[in-house]
């Protein structure tokens, strides 16, 4: 007995391509909503443009693999921030070891003293510097918080953390931020960061 192909609708397409179909416009309209977002918030992580844009794309391109269980995550965008700071967390560890490798290669000490005073008193006053300060996990706390202005309970979504670490890495961050920037801190993120 010979199998015939199922029937086919008014569009020619199997019936059951509909499912995916409607999968891959509702991925298009999270995508539409969210990419830029995204690429703000790698921004902000990691403060290159186009390796942010990099980010934000491996992070679309990974929540469309990946669009059964990001579907089902209590908040979409919360899965996607988590897999965009894994991301930078990741780039990141690949500069250090990069730079860790250069410096041994070329064995130059003083590579590693820093900026001299004059480009540190420059940085002082910038909050992107001021950002880059800080450990990944509290800038991307204060950055979640306060610029991007999620709740306690998305920013814990988004990294993977429970909402104590969220309030304390937080509040360290701002501490920090404080030192290096003054009192006006929280006002300087809301306002003074963006790409």
């Amino acid at each position: 007995m010979l199998l015939e192909s199922p029937p086919r609708n008014a569009t020619g397409r199997h019936p059951l391509d509909v499912p995916a179909k409607l999968e891959e416009d509702a991925f298009r309209a999270f995508f539409e909503r969210h990419h830029a977002e995204l690429a703000r918030f790698a921004w902000m992580l990691i403060g290159e443009r186009a390796a942010a844009e990099d980010i934000a794309s491996d992070a679309m391109l990974a929540v469309w693999r990946q669009w059964d269980q990001a579907r089902r995550a209590r908040s979409q965008i919360a899965y996607a921030r988590g897999i965009v700071a894994n991301l930078v967390k990741a780039r990141i560890r690949a500069a250090v070891r990069e730079r860790r490798r250069n410096m041994l290669f070329w064995q130059r000490p003083d590579a590693a003293d820093g900026p001299d005073a004059a480009d540190a008193a420059a940085a002082a006053v910038d909050v992107r510097a001021a950002l880059d300060r800080l450990p990944l996990r509290r800038r991307a706390c204060v950055v979640l918080r306060h610029s991007l202005e999620l709740s306690e309970r998305e920013t814990a979504e988004a990294l993977g953390i429970s909402v104590g670490t969220v309030k304390s890495q937080t509040s360290k961050g701002l501490a920090e931020l404080r030192r290096i920037l003054g009192p006006p801190t929280e006002a300087a993120i809301r306002n003074g960061v963006g790409p």
